[in-house]
């Protein structure tokens, strides 16, 4: 297909052009995602990795025989280094499938195939194979995306290779009469499952004729299925899928059993019931609220770690999930310490005993875990904190006010939780609409300048990314939304990039968190990203700050060029950013720098400092930037130090400055 070959496709565009994430499981506003699918699929035990393949016609893929892919799969040979090695490999893996229903056995040989560049043909193939099949086979490819969703198959290639189906409608159509519908409900049902976010359907018909049989594909899934009444439920059960949990009723399950495994002592019947759920890539539920429990109730640990140890060292919990469940306890303990005080403290008792009887790995990465100083913390002070944070941040959202808010943090006095500070604002801003996350952006760039030291805001992303998965659950594509915060905070010079690769130094490899910084990384590396990441959300309060850049450069140069001075100071009142002022004070210090008459530019400086335009904070980090730049500048303006530390001097006479500039390196 052309969507395989041509470097410009609009699978390729929209790769390059957008941020794919979906997860989280409540309806939003828009009436999007209802229900959240998880997987559910047989649990048929395999024998060995390589598996076995039954030969089978399968077209023009034109597959190697199933012993080949067996040695290849088991590493006698090296992976597929072409998309044709891969396709020729990739179709037994799913003719076997569609045999036996084993997922964690097509799991594994997908994994041992390696070639994730080529994992949007896999999606492509899957559901193109079930597509000209009977309805169980449909239910099949679902089931197998989900539960390959964000373990295997990344978000990109998840939008990628749906792309690449709609593209293909017309050929599909060719040789399956319903193709049209047919796509229309795997469309749908991805959806659902939170495996493509809702976004996915403006998106893709952005990229396709307006004629092409696509976008009919994407007018139907959404006009049939996601508008309908209970929608989620239609869908779910197009093909007889009926046997499926949505996240709340797997978890109440799961707290069920281990309650009735507490009271009747009973791990026989609870591993029965664990392995009925049919749930394994689920299982880190399993594990997360069982330590929950022992923690809650210190009579139960025993049973508890006797549970987990058995069910580990008996396989039916594996070793990935029982990290996953510790990582997701240890993301969320400082809310766990505001109803269990001494929850650090037992969650290092689990954690020793784990790693000490060998079921959880010594490498666990205890970095994921919240900082030390907020485990001590006193938790009533951070509820408190919390509260009031709150408070003033849902005012802010009412009155778009930067000042006040700064006033009524500092009143606070509470420096030591700016990170819990930026996390709630962050978390708050996401669940809401464009506007305030705006407003959230702004905001931040402002407590850059004024409260916040770049460590306090690392600290709070991290915070915020340890908990992604936890966020993901109440807030539809989380963790889209904190990759975009991520992103503006390094265009708007809140963080360096470089700050991008320590914050991901402290995340669990291959961690929802981990995985959000690299998508900001790729949002950062696209062309012409700045432009893109500041109107992100629409430049819903004041000036997006490239916008208001510009605006300062533009009044500057016609107050130079004769303009009036209180003409300029009105221009300046008017922009409604003075939390940004500073921006005023850098660009007219190298301005003065490089025309001939600096005194007006220095007078400009003067009556706003005069009159309060200017605050004594902001005119200070003005003259902090450009002595950070001023290496820069000497190579365009070679006596740009001498000139600057004249003008140091002039401000320290009239009192511009804190004395504290004096001391800044």
């Amino acid at each position: 297909m052309a969507a395989e070959d041509g470097a410009r496709s609009p699978t390729r565009m929209l790769a390059e052009g957008h941020l794919r994430i979906a997860t989280g499981g409540r309806a939003p506003a828009d009436g999007g995602i209802a229900v959240r699918h998880i997987p559910h699929h047989h649990t048929a035990k395999k024998e060995d990795v390589g598996g076995k393949i039954e030969q089978d016609n399968l077209g023009d893929a034109n597959p190697l025989p199933s012993q080949e892919l067996g040695k290849l799969v088991n590493g006698t040979k090296k992976v597929p280094a072409t998309l044709d090695d891969y396709r020729k490999l990739v179709v037994p893996v799913i003719e076997e499938y569609f045999s036996t229903g084993d997922v964690e056995l097509s799991v594994s040989e997908l994994r041992s195939l390696g070639s994730d560049q080529f994992h949007n043909y896999f999606v492509k193939k899957l559901i193109s194979m079930a597509m000209d099949r009977h309805d169980k086979e449909k239910e099949m490819a679902s089931i197998l995306l989900s539960a390959l969703y964000a373990d295997l198959l990344d978000s990109s290639k998840m939008s990628e290779g749906f792309m690449m189906l709609l593209e293909s409608t017309e050929d599909l159509s060719v040789d399956i009469p319903d193709a049209i519908d047919v796509l229309a409900v795997f469309v749908a049902r991805a959806i659902v499952d939170e495996i493509l976010p809702p976004v996915f359907l403006t998106r893709a018909r952005a990229l396709l004729p307006e004629s092409s049989k696509g976008v009919e594909v994407l007018q139907v899934a959404e006009k049939s299925y996601l508008s309908a009444p209970h929608h989620a439920e239609l869908v779910e059960r197009k093909w007889g899928g009926s046997t499926h949990f949505t996240v709340e009723e797997a978890k109440k399950r799961i707290q069920d059993i281990l309650r009735e495994y507490i009271e009747s002592g009973d791990i026989d019947e609870a591993f029965r019931c664990i392995r009925e759920l049919g749930l394994p890539f689920f299982h880190h539920e399993v594990v997360k609220r069982a330590l929950i429990l022992g923690m809650e109730n210190l009579s139960s640990q025993p049973l508890i770690l006797k549970l987990l140890k058995e069910s580990t060292t008996g396989c039916l919990i594996s070793s990935n999930q029982v990290s996953k469940g510790f990582s997701r306890v240890a993301d969320c303990v400082d809310d766990l310490s505001l109803d269990v005080p001494s929850a650090k403290a037992l969650f290092d008792k689990l954690l020793s005993t784990a790693m000490s009887e060998g079921w959880l790995d010594a490498s666990f990465c205890k970095s994921a875990a919240p900082d030390e100083d907020m485990w001590n913390a006193s938790s009533e002070k951070v509820k408190r904190f919390k509260e009031e944070s709150g408070h003033i941040i849902q005012e802010y959202f009412l009155s778009d006010d930067v000042p006040e808010l700064i006033r009524s943090l500092e009143e606070l006095s509470a420096p030591e939780y700016n990170a819990i500070f930026l996390k709630k604002l962050i978390t708050l801003a996401m669940d809401r609409k464009n506007r305030e996350k705006e407003m959230a952006s702004v905001l931040l760039s402002s407590l850059s300048l004024e409260l916040f030291s770049a460590g306090d805001i690392m600290k709070g992303f991290i915070m915020l990314l340890q908990s992604a998965e936890d966020t993901a659950l109440d807030i539809v594509d989380a963790p889209s939304e904190l990759a975009l915060f991520l992103a503006r905070a390094v265009i708007d010079e809140v963080l360096l990039p470089l700050n991008l690769d320590d914050i991901s130094s402290k995340l669990r490899p291959n961690s929802s968190g981990s995985q959000t910084v690299q998508m900001a990384s790729s949002l950062l590396a696209a062309r012409h990203s700045g432009e893109r990441i500041l109107r992100c959300w629409g430049g819903g309060t004041g000036w997006a700050v490239e916008d208001a850049k510009d605006k300062i450069s533009k009044l500057l140069e016609e107050y130079n060029t004769g303009g009036d001075l209180k003409e300029a100071c009105q221009c300046i009142r008017d922009l409604g950013m003075p939390f940004f002022n500073h921006e005023v004070v850098k660009k007219a210090l190298v301005m003065a720098m490089e025309k001939q008459n600096e005194a007006s530019i220095l007078a400009l400086l003067q009556e706003c400092a005069g009159e309060g335009l200017i605050t004594i904070n902001q005119m200070t980090n003005g003259f902090a930037r450009v002595k950070e730049g001023l290496d820069d500048l000497t190579l365009d303006i070679p006596n740009a130090q001498e000139k600057f530390r004249g003008y140091v001097e002039l401000a320290t006479e009239r009192g511009w400055l804190l004395p504290s500039f004096a001391s800044l390196p």
